[in-house]
């Protein structure tokens, strides 16, 4: 499901860009200005892009911080267990023994 959405972005994406791009072209616009024009959105469509980029990746880092503090906070849990675990067959033994 998420695949067929995936691809339906990027080809709504691509037929927009496309789009905007022959619209320009076939514009009664004399050429130099519709290459001005050209140029302009490209330069918009790539500062967009890297500012969506790089809301994504600072995005990937906090969630990535937060898995590892959690992990980390499993595995403070696991070790205690543990050490929990070691104390009472210590005790047990002692018992045992005496």
């Amino acid at each position: 499901m998420r695949k067929h959405l995936a691809v339906f972005l990027i080809g709504l994406l691509t037929g927009a860009v496309l789009g905007l791009v022959l619209g320009l072209l076939f514009a009664p616009v004399p050429g130099a200005n519709t290459r001005k024009r050209i140029a302009d959105e490209a330069q918009r469509a790539a500062d967009a892009a890297r500012g969506l980029a790089e809301r994504a990746e600072h995005a990937a880092e906090i969630l990535g911080e937060r898995v590892d503090h959690y992990l980390g906070k499993d595995e403070e849990v696991a070790w205690r267990k543990v050490r929990e675990l070691r104390e009472g067959m210590q005790r047990y033994t002692v018992a045992e023994e005496a």
